[in-house]
């Protein structure tokens, strides 16, 4: 089984007034997860009722309560949901799990971007860009300039609204996944959580050398 990995190694390399849901309709759900290092609370979006609605079945089950946020990338990303992180043995490399469980289609929206918050459904390499069934990634990304952003349209043949390049120039993302992963919610508080968690000590597999726990619970 491969990995849930939503980075190629070229890639790698290579506040809430600034906040997008509410340009994109209606969010109806709100997810507090609590974890080691802070608490945030994420609006689901409305208009991505696939992975709305298969988030919010997974919450009720517990079915992500005392897993691990297993891969953690300053500047990027925090990753977790992975089932086979709950009891893993310390230092074991993960990100396979769940492979096992149907894909859900991909529901990409131009108005949804990667900004910094972002609640994205992790993949493998499937050609219909269907995201995984649990594992799912929030965004803390990096600021971009005006020119970076003007060769990130033409690489991937999109066009940002101006408030779109607001928010990536201002709080940040990482728009290079933008309409390859898909975006269903965002963190609306405890940004700083976020940043506790993607500074955290990791080893060689992104893995934070401490685990931090999550517990997840249905508040609207």
């Amino acid at each position: 089984m491969k990995m849930l990995r939503f980075l190629i190694v070229a890639i790698i390399v290579s506040s809430c007034t600034l906040s997008g849901f509410s340009q994109i309709g209606k969010t109806s759900v709100k997810i507090k997860i609590t974890t080691d290092y802070g608490n945030m609370i994420i609006a689901l979006y409305d208009s991505t009722p696939l992975h709305r609605d298969n988030f919010i079945k997974l919450v009720q089950q517990g079915f992500y309560d005392s897993l691990l946020f297993h891969r953690v990338i300053p500047e990027f990303m925090i990753q977790g949901g992975d089932p086979m992180s709950k009891n893993a043995t310390s230092g074991a490399m993960l990100g396979m799990g769940g492979s096992d469980m149907p894909r859900i289609p991909a529901e990409f929206n131009k108005n949804i971007i990667h900004k910094k918050g972002a609640l994205c459904a992790a993949r493998d390499g499937n050609p219909q860009k269907a995201s995984s069934a649990c594992q799912f990634y929030i965004v803390q990304g990096k600021i971009y300039s005006e020119e970076e952003l003007n060769m990130l349209e033409q690489q991937k043949r999109i066009k940002y609204t101006a408030e779109q390049r607001k928010l990536y120039k201002t709080i940040g993302g990482t728009p290079f996944l933008d309409m390859d992963y898909t975006v269903f919610g965002e963190v609306i508080s405890g940004m700083e959580t976020i940043d506790q968690i993607a500074s955290a000590a990791a080893n060689s597999y992104n893995r934070p050398v401490h685990d931090i726990h999550m517990k997840m619970e249905i508040i609207e």
